[in-house]
């Protein structure tokens, strides 16, 4: 089920009522010619044009050129061409974006714009700044989005959007995932193209619900179901370990460093959110031979993100934390965490707390890592949880998600 979106302008109703389709809905929809790709993706401009000026999720919005491409997806369908994600409106990170949607392109999505990104010179990158202005957070607009896949996180989440991408460098995914209220993921690092000389960016993708990051998923990594083929969360993917049990989970606060930085008002939100999914069957919470105490992966992370810096040290600090995590996943599935340690902050900036403090440690040791909905804060702003698996399990995750 796709969740509420939270309160923006009022727009007319036909776009509302395409708003409140998940990506695989409306995809059903289109292949099946009960809807017209031109319709969705004009609804979807239409609210972007009513919505934007206050939500600045978009830097640019490419209107004649989407309803163009949707006409070629309703042709294409026309012809009997399977398409899985047969027009779905999809917004992509910044101006470049369109460089690494090809697989959505060809899959039927059509791209109706660039979502906002921080702007140039900006000393900390939770924020995003759009067409009209600074990306506001859809559930309280004195509040960031998170970044630096801020209008993507913000677009998804008013919903006019079923699915946009982004790309995780420190928690630039699982961030703003957790902020606005959506799904989150960050893939391996290495097992999709990514542009950054340092390895440390991983693409990922924003959606509001868990079947839609998995069709995202299915079609970016070569696995989209053939025509009449089942497709749910887990469709392609290896068994869990152990086969149908549920998976085993560890529970961590605070990664073992990132205490000082911990909201306990957060921390309590994202464990009831986990224990809600032990009690669900979705995973089995485990306690760990020894706590889980990681190094801080800050200076490693800024070293290798610096010229001319000297690596070693980083590079023991990431061997060091590689060996402890692949100790936990011994003995483990999966390892929870809040998503971030505060909540969001205001556009003056973080104060001196990382938003990152609990996800860039995923980007150093490459895990793929998805952020979802926990619950809400005292200020009315989202909380997320933070599951992260061994490299390569995407699937686990996604399952783990949709339970």
């Amino acid at each position: 089920m796709t969740p509420a979106v939270p309160a923006v302008p009022a727009i007319h109703s036909f776009a509302s009522d395409f708003a409140a389709l998940s990506a695989e809905e409306t995809a059903a929809a289109v292949r099946s010619r009960a809807l017209r790709a031109v319709d969705v993706v004009a609804a979807a401009l239409e609210r972007i044009g009513r919505v934007d000026p206050e939500l600045c999720a978009f830097v640019e919005v490419w209107g004649e050129e989407a309803l163009r491409r949707a006409g070629e997806v309703d042709a294409r369908v026309a012809a009997g061409e399977w398409l899985p994600l047969a027009g779905v409106p999809v917004g992509v990170k910044g101006r470049h974006g369109l460089r690494t949607a090809a697989p959505l392109l060809a899959a039927g999505c059509v791209a109706v714009g660039a979502t906002a990104v921080p702007g140039p010179g900006t000393p900390w990158q939770t924020w995003g700044l759009g067409a009209h202005g600074r990306t506001v957070n859809p559930w309280r607009d004195d509040r960031t989005p998170g970044g630096s896949s801020a209008g993507s996180a913000a677009a998804v989440a008013a919903g006019l959007v079923p699915l946009a991408t982004g790309s995780d460098g420190a928690g630039s995914v699982r961030i703003p995932a957790a902020w606005c209220g959506v799904v989150g993921l960050k893939v391996t690092n290495g097992r999709l193209p990514a542009a950054d000389r340092t390895g440390l960016t991983a693409p990922g993708v924003l959606t509001r619900c868990a079947s839609d990051a998995a069709a995202w998923w299915r079609v970016v990594a070569g696995d989209a179901p053939a025509e009449g083929a089942a497709h749910g969360a887990g469709a392609g993917a290896t068994p869990a370990a152990g086969g149908s049990r549920s998976p085993t989970a560890v529970w961590s606060p605070d990664l073992g460093f990132a205490g000082p930085d911990l909201d306990p008002d957060v921390a309590a939100v994202a464990h009831a959110a986990a224990v809600r999914l032990a009690e669900t069957g979705a995973l089995r919470l485990v306690r760990p031979s020894a706590p889980l105490r990681l190094e801080d992966p800050a200076p490693a992370w800024l070293a290798l993100r610096s010229p001319g810096a000297d690596l070693a040290s980083a590079h023991r600090t990431r061997a060091e934390n590689d060996r402890r995590l692949a100790a936990l996943f011994a003995d483990a599935d999966l390892l929870l965490t809040p998503t971030t340690p505060t909540l969001p902050h205001g556009h003056e900036g973080p104060g001196d707390r990382y938003s990152t403090a609990l996800t860039w440690a995923f980007n150093l040791s490459g895990h793929p890592a998805v952020s979802m909905t926990a619950g809400f804060g005292g200020d009315g702003c989202p909380v997320g949880l933070q599951i992260v698996a061994p490299p390569g399990r995407e699937d686990l995750l996604l399952r783990t998600i949709a339970h």
